[in-house]
């Protein structure tokens, strides 16, 4: 019983060691930005379908395990390639010298996409729902500029069994009668994104309605809580170092008030249209390392394991982050994105 109260204490210290980050990490997000930005929405030639499960802190009891699904596509898309520059012909990489020469901004589209993402962390489960919208357009012969929403629903759920330590009057008993937890309440995202063969970058911000979070009723009630908006700013760079590989630096810059900024470095090696690896470090949490491949033009897989520098590296076993692709109507039969890498 000692050991059970014991863990629950260092992942509640953990927690405020993280900034008490509402939203959850993803080490993987340059490979799903769309995750963290709805301009992002429709920017590819075909449906991608993403599913991710991340387990954060392994070996402590109640650590934060994340899953998440999205699905997005084009809507009147037309691109005017007479041949697609991602077929893979022999001795070629399609993502290679060629890729720069042949490179165009976007055609004037729509896209429309949907994210689930349940957030599990102890006693408390979100669990959220989002539709999204961009709209993307060329503003130079090899720059697009995009602009999307996301609009949808939160849901705050508290699990009282694991509150039960087997004392006395372990927690207030208003918890239990809470009008405010377990409802379903609106949210509401947006960003923009631009983008070219060579850089991106993006800013975006999430949880943009303040939403209240009590976890006593309206009487019994020490003080409130509440959802606040999350931004992110995300660039990246392409190096073509041969014709075989690419080197891609990207950062990540979260804020949240009245948190400390956040800082995400990551590097991206790429072998041709097949492999790549990665590494990545987070400011005051610490360093993970990423690896994956397209198996074919309708699937990829993609691994993160991170380790913390916090007190935490004591107890836990590090975090595994999982993510599976899927491109579904590939008409030119891309093996790796034309767009978001």
């Amino acid at each position: 019983m000692m050991k059970k109260i014991t863990c629950w204490i260092v992942l509640l210290m953990g927690c405020v060691v993280a900034g008490a980050q509402q939203k959850p990490h993803y080490t993987q997000y340059v490979l799903n930005q769309y995750i963290i930005n709805p301009a992002l929405t429709g920017i590819e030639n075909y449906i991608d379908v993403k599913v991710s499960h991340r387990h954060q802190w392994v070996g402590i009891d109640g650590a934060p395990v994340t899953t998440y699904l999205t699905i997005h596509g084009p809507i009147g898309k037309k691109d005017y390639r007479t041949t697609a520059t991602s077929y893979r012909v022999p001795g070629e990489n399609p993502r290679g010298e060629r890729y720069w020469e042949t490179y165009t901004a976007a055609e004037p589209h729509h896209g429309i996409g949907l994210q689930v993402i349940n957030d599990k962390t102890g006693p408390l489960n979100r669990f959220g729902g989002y539709i999204t919208y961009a709209y993307h357009i060329g503003i130079s012969a090899k720059t697009s500029l995009a602009a999307g929403f996301g609009a949808g629903f939160t849901n705050l759920s508290l699990n009282t069994n694991k509150l039960d330590f087997g004392i006395i009057t372990p927690v207030d008993p208003a918890v239990y009668t809470s009008r405010e937890v377990n409802q379903f309440k609106p949210d509401f995202n947006a960003g923009v994104y631009l983008y070219s063969a060579d850089y991106f970058v993006g800013l975006s911000a999430q949880q943009i309605i303040p939403q209240k979070v009590n976890f006593s009723d309206n009487e019994v009630r020490s003080s409130d809580s509440k959802f606040v908006p999350h931004l992110f700013a995300t660039a990246g760079y392409r190096f073509l170092l041969s014709e075989d590989f690419n080197f891609i630096p990207s950062v990540m810059i979260k804020y949240i008030n009245p948190l400390p900024v956040q800082t995400e470095i990551n590097g991206k090696l790429q072998y041709q249209d097949l492999a790549w690896i990665g590494a990545s470090y987070r400011s005051g949490e610490g360093f993970a390392g990423m690896v994956g491949m397209n198996i074919s033009n309708t699937l990829n897989l993609g691994y993160a394991y991170d380790y913390t520098t916090s007190r935490l590296s004591t107890v836990s076993k590090g975090t595994h982050e999982l993510m599976i692709g899927f491109l579904i109507g590939n008409k030119y039969g891309d093996w790796c994105p034309k767009n978001v890498w």
